[in-house]
């Protein structure tokens, strides 16, 4: 496996990756330290140039530039249900948000709202499998593992002005 640390605006972000693909992304911390420390716990190693242009595009987002993220994704450790509703996920565009019902509704689970919403909580991917455009159906936040203010950043960010 390999990693990458790099400054955003909104502080240091990480990357981990396979080479089947993108395994996890971590979400904006104070310090590159911080970032050092969940990502020496994997074992992987340092390699920036695996990562291609896929910083300056996270970038890019951050800055508020609509951004296409079609990266290989290495999510073969998650359960099928989870891979089903992030592959979903993915094909929610960019500025807009649906419901935790409506995504149990896409992957065939009506009544599995909490069920998605433990698939969002344990999304490995945040930002490219944007977690962050799911909100209740009363149109509320709902959850974010980067918080609500990052996930009310990020939705602003994206010009989604219905729920802030």
């Amino acid at each position: 496996m390999f990693y990458m640390i790099f400054s955003t605006p909104l502080g240091w972000m990480g990357l981990l990756g396979s080479p089947d693909g993108l395994r996890r992304v971590i979400l904006p911390q104070p310090s590159s330290l911080a970032v050092q420390r969940v990502l020496s716990q994997t074992g992987a190693t340092l390699d920036d140039p695996f990562f291609s242009d896929l910083p300056h595009r996270i970038n890019k987002y951050l800055s508020g530039e609509p951004t296409t993220f079609n990266d290989a994704l290495d999510i073969r450790d998650a359960t099928a249900f989870r891979q089903q509703v992030w592959q979903t996920l993915s094909k929610v565009p960019y500025g807009q948000t649906k419901s935790y019902h409506w995504l149990a509704c896409e992957v065939g689970r009506p009544n599995a709202a909490r069920a998605v919403g433990q698939a969002l909580a344990t999304n490995p991917l945040p930002i490219i499998v944007p977690c962050h455009r799911v909100i209740t159906s009363q149109g509320k936040l709902g959850g974010f593992a980067g918080g609500l203010d990052l996930k009310r950043h990020l939705l602003k960010l994206e010009h989604n002005q219905q729920v802030l």
